[in-house]
């Protein structure tokens, strides 16, 4: 009877989350709730510890890169993000993932890969480069910054369990980032191979002759023997227009440019500050006020409490500095987004944790034993929940508290915790979308097969990358 009453419960987590990401957005965290409310009156589960400390951490961060969004302090950094892929149109494919990934370290939010999007596209098509290789290995690295940002609301979960274990921010970075930057490399190199060069690409071809996307000027000698009926010269000169348009800018092509409001980049510096005094914190327990434990021992304050009240500080003094209005912090999208992902995060987590603290025994000790005989099932659960949820935050609070009852040690969990880069296995994300709507070449494209599309190869590149550089790197982190 207890093993029937435990998978009526497991069908009720299971549906709930199914329902909420059918729903998407903010439906998603009330369908949590509403199944925590299921296993609380219906089968007199004992509600668990919902995730307060998480919550807030979200909120503060998401508040402080409001106040940065709207003093044009992300208009600055896109601005200098995509000043230097311009510059470096040779090696786009290698540039454009490490930006995207930097950035969103920097701004604890993939967000601001959107506006990058159109200064990828554009320098790869005016080069004659295929988009498709930076658009979809950008836009999969720009994930795995999530899991190396100190701002991060996947990371502000991540540390309210580790911190548990004597595993804080100093550790969890010395590990993600990197393994990240591995990652981004590997991906570089692998997605450079990927595909047809753009002048042999049938789907473009069929475009230019349809009249829907011009041919760029790198490209125009190529077309124009292959025009002529010149089979040989044609191949001959597609390998040469592909070097040629590693060396040249598009002739007389201005650059992509994005208008800085007067005041942006001071918001932004303010933001970066703040955020490498998080780091900072985190590094020097010592710099830290201590108070004494139940021992009398002393000990320095979490990292939680510190986050939020840099983070809120933060957004004050941008409010002050830059005099912004509290009204414009409000209606900010990246505001609107956050608290998304805080009430995902608040029900997905709540009701994950009152489901498994009532049934350690019957669920949780076995599925931690398999674990710990076959812990690579970590990254591999990590990386399908976060593919099936979008929410690298919910998926943090459902599945590292097994990884954690199962004795596993901090540094292997957080060698294959950003194995929740799998958030892109459907193309559900609006990143994905935009570069697939934004490529006009067609080289970016979807299937009708949900997991097979231009962001599978990458992601799955990305993942092996940074799960084993990871797990090499967690052996010379001290625990």
């Amino acid at each position: 009877m207890e093993v029937v009453l435990v998978i009526l419960q497991a069908c009720v987590v299971i549906g709930a989350i199914v329902l909420g990401v059918r729903v998407g957005g903010i439906g998603l965290g009330l369908w949590g709730v509403v199944g925590t409310a299921i296993l609380v009156f219906v089968f007199r589960l004992p509600p668990g510890s919902p995730p307060v400390d998480a919550f807030f951490i979200i909120i503060a961060v998401i508040t402080a890169s409001s106040a940065m969004q709207a003093a044009g302090g992300i208009d600055f950094l896109v601005s200098i993000a995509s000043k230097i892929i311009q510059r470096n149109p040779r090696r786009l494919t290698y540039v454009a993932p490490l930006v995207a990934f930097v950035f969103t370290v920097l701004s604890g939010t993939s967000n601001i890969f959107f506006a990058l999007i159109p200064v990828i596209y554009e320098t790869a098509y005016r080069n004659g480069q295929r988009p498709e290789r930076a658009l979809a290995a950008s836009t999969v690295t720009s994930g795995l910054g999530i899991t190396a940002s100190p701002v991060s609301a996947a990371m502000a979960a991540y540390l309210v369990l580790m911190e548990a274990k004597g595993f804080g921010l100093p550790q969890v970075l010395a590990i993600t980032v990197p393994s990240a930057i591995v990652a981004c490399i590997v991906t570089s190199f692998v997605q450079q191979r990927i595909g047809k060069e753009l002048i042999a690409d049938p789907v473009f071809r069929k475009r230019v002759e349809a009249g829907t996307v011009e041919v760029p000027a790198a490209l125009e000698a190529s077309f124009a023997a292959q025009a002529s009926g010149g089979a040989e010269a044609a191949a001959g000169s597609g390998s040469a227009s592909s070097a040629k348009a590693a060396r040249l800018t598009s002739a007389g092509a201005a650059p992509v440019e994005h208008t800085v409001p007067p005041g942006g980049q001071t918001a932004a510096w303010i933001f970066i500050v703040g955020t490498l005094l998080v780091v900072a914190l985190g590094l020097f327990p010592s710099l830290r006020p201590a108070f004494p434990d139940a021992d009398g021992k002393l000990v320095p304050i979490g990292m939680s409490p510190v986050i939020e009240m840099v983070m809120f500080t933060v957004a004050l003094v941008i409010i002050l500095v830059r005099k912004v209005k509290p009204s414009l912090v409000v209606e900010q999208p990246l505001l609107r987004s956050g608290y998304v992902a805080a009430v995902a995060l608040f029900g997905i987590a709540w009701m994950a944790d009152t489901f498994i603290s009532a049934n350690q025994q019957t669920i949780i000790e076995p599925l931690g034993q398999l674990i710990t005989a076959q812990p690579l099932l970590l990254a591999v659960a990590l990386f399908l929940v976060a593919g099936l949820t979008t929410s690298q935050s919910a998926t943090t609070n459902t599945l590292i508290p097994i990884a954690l009852a199962a004795g596993l040690a901090p540094g292997v969990i957080t060698a294959m915790w950003p194995s929740l880069i799998g958030v892109w296995l459907f193309p559900a994300n609006g990143s994905q979308i935009a570069a697939v709507e934004t490529d006009r070449t067609g080289s970016t494209r979807l299937t009708p097969v949900p997991i097979w599309h231009s962001f599978t190869i990458p992601m799955l590149v990305s993942w092996v990358s940074v799960v084993v550089s990871g797990l090499l790197i967690q052996l010379v982190i001290p625990s």
